[in-house]
């Protein structure tokens, strides 16, 4: 007996009953069920929007149990349901049969209850076990995969922003490491990037590299508080069509990224890239017990050595350090004239930085069907900056290619982010002449698969079945990030533009009727909808201000005023009307509405015509 709310899901033999009821929740029946297979012996189904792990029917193994109630924790983790004590599989539910005496019926579930936005769950021992130790192997593999890819791109961020490339590659592991263990999204990898790079070069050209460090400490310490004040929850108002366009996006400039290691190189770099793609598609079907992108690197490697093949490698793109990062303060002057030097560079950094890893965040949510605590995030971000800029490491974000990497490579707990990061630094210290001799072929390879699977292909073919207001949004976030590199901008543009839509789609369900007393004397007009900025013309508009009528009823019960627009459109309406002679009742205001009327309408107040000029 479990309750929770999920999907339905059993690991059983499909269920031929027409009615299952799920005992303790005796109010929730699945009647004539269409079950959806899944994959194994997983079968799942969704009810009402409600979702609910049922139990199975005996005979049930050992395993069978433990495997049940690894997936009830972490039903209860990712719903914000705090789990009981005791082992929440307590007894078997039998279609029709009733629980033990003994057993003590959970609460049940009701269409009032309160879902949480994000997890509130209480971190426990088995959250922390199934977050770390769930999926160890392919945890590793998959973040020593990360850490290869990482070298090139830690470096290639170092030099775009102007610093020597151990600085890159400090902070990809320190990043790596911190958020794993202060992050709220498991298997998503954060590092040095080139959002966060790009606004620190005017800081390195014109200050040098200890302020870099210092600004990336600032940026730290702004994210930590942006996640203490629940920034994260800023994602609810990001649109899908605009989290569609920041994946395409991203996808695209993944890809061109790539383009200039194939420009101008010989023709068995085109070989080697094409040979790593087979490869990483191909190897699958063979098995899956290794990532095909590792099985890429090493026999690209091996064949490039073995040939002695005249090829870019990894040791081109810049000199690997050979020691460990160690703790400094930033040599700089402690006053407010280095403050305002920093800030604009550390709050733009900071901004950037969460609004890249809140989105990479919410992609991994739905690749993995799993949920993150966006605030947690925040504050892992912060926390992860803060002490890099200590360890001379440069600011980082989340890496939406990194994550993908990982994902598909079979990453999906901390472990995989925290791999990677240690990974990275042993090849780089220890490992470092031979990972130099790595062909960027390979990476060139991995990052186009990247590129490939990344990218939304549904998202083109849907684009005369969506609404066309949905893939404006979405086509206009991919054109401003791939015009401008920057996907704050395009992420920016698409919210804005989400919201324009939404707006004139509200304004649209407006609706003002009319009626006329029996004797004539009295008029009143119905208002139905939202009074807004954007909804206010048509609401000044359904009114005959030159009907020779006594009293003018306005009902607004239906209706709700939302700004000062709203508010200033009610006031003209009434002193119109006053100043043709009429008297006006407004009825129905509710009370968040009356508030806002009676905090600033005009219309009562002794001057009011005087003003309906200037309101």
């Amino acid at each position: 007996m479990v309750y929770a709310r999920g999907i339905v899901q059993l690991r059983t033999s499909p269920i031929s009953a027409p009615t299952e009821t799920i005992q303790g929740c005796s109010n929730l029946q699945v009647k004539n069920a269409r079950w959806h297979a899944g994959t194994g012996r997983r079968r799942r189904i969704d009810l009402r929007g409600l979702s609910i792990w049922a139990a199975l029917p005996p005979p049930v193994t050992s395993m069978t149990r433990r495997a049940l109630r690894q997936s009830v924790l972490l039903s209860h983790r990712r719903n914000g349901i705090t789990a009981p004590r005791k082992d929440p599989f307590s007894w078997v539910a039998t279609p029709g049969a009733d629980p033990p005496a003994n057993s003590r019926p959970p609460r049940p579930v009701s269409g009032d209850d309160p879902i949480p936005a994000q997890s509130k769950t209480p971190m426990n021992l088995e959250t922390l076990r199934q977050e770390w130790f769930g999926n160890v192997r392919r945890d590793l593999l998959a973040g020593l995969i990360v850490a290869l890819a990482l070298i090139p791109e830690a470096i290639a961020f170092s030099i775009i922003a102007g610093v020597d490339p151990k600085f890159g590659l400090y902070a990809s592991f320190s990043i790596a490491v911190l958020v794993s263990i202060t992050g709220g999204r498991p298997g998503m990898i954060s590092a040095a990037t080139a959002a966060t790079a790009v606004l620190m070069v005017t800081l390195v050209r014109d200050h040098g590299i200890q302020y870099l460090l210092a600004a990336t400490v600032l940026a730290g310490l702004i994210q930590i508080a942006l996640g203490l004040l629940k920034l994260g929850n800023a994602m609810q108002f990001v649109s899908r069509s605009v989290i569609t366009g920041f994946v395409n996006a991203l996808a695209i400039l993944i890809f061109m990224a790539q383009v200039p290691e194939l420009v101008g190189v010989p023709w068995m770099t085109y070989v080697m890239v094409a040979a790593g793609l087979a490869i990483i598609y191909l190897f699958p079907r063979i098995t899956t017990a290794v990532p095909s992108p590792l099985i890429a690197i090493v026999v690209l490697t091996a064949i490039s050595l073995f040939f002695g093949m005249d090829l870019r490698v990894v040791g081109d793109m810049g000199e690997l350090p050979s020691t460990l990062p160690f703790f400094l303060i930033p040599d700089i002057p402690l006053n407010v004239e280095t403050l305002l030097i920093i800030l604009p560079y550390s709050a733009g950094v900071a901004v950037v930085g969460l609004l890249e890893s809140l989105m990479t965040a919410q992609i991994v949510d739905d690749l993995t069907d799993t949920g993150s605590n966006k605030n947690r995030e925040c504050v892992g971000q912060g926390i992860a900056n803060t002490v890099t800029g200590f360890l001379g490491g440069m600011a980082g974000c989340a890496m939406i290619g990194q994550s993908m990497i990982n994902v598909k490579s079979g990453g999906r707990g901390r472990l995989s982010t925290f791999s990677a990061g240690i990974f990275l630094l042993f090849l780089i210290v220890v490992l470092g002449d031979w990972v130099a001799v790595i062909p960027m072929a390979a990476l060139v390879a991995i990052m186009i698969m990247v590129s490939i699977g990344t990218f939304s292909w549904t998202s083109i073919r849907n684009l005369r079945e969506h609404p066309r207001r949905s893939s404006a949004v979405m086509l206009a976030t991919v054109i401003t990030v791939v015009w401008t590199h920057n996907l704050a901008i395009g992420v920016f543009i698409g919210v804005m533009l989400s919201g324009v839509f939404f707006a004139w789609k509200v304004a649209q369900i407006f609706r003002v009727s009319s009626e006329l007393s029996p004797d004539g004397r009295i008029r009143t007009y119905r208002v139905e909808g939202q009074i807004f900025f954007a909804s206010t013309e048509r609401f000044a508009s359904a009114f005959d201000f030159k009907e020779a009528i006594e009293t003018i009823v306005i009902d607004v019960s239906t209706a709700h005023i939302w700004d000062l627009s709203g508010v200033a459109a009610l006031d003209r309406v009434v002193l119109k009307f006053r100043r043709e002679g009429a008297e006006v009742e407004i009825q129905g205001l509710n009370e968040a509405s009356a508030t806002l009327v009676d905090k600033l309408a005009i219309h009562d107040k002794p001057d009011a015509l005087d003003q309906l000029s200037a309101h």
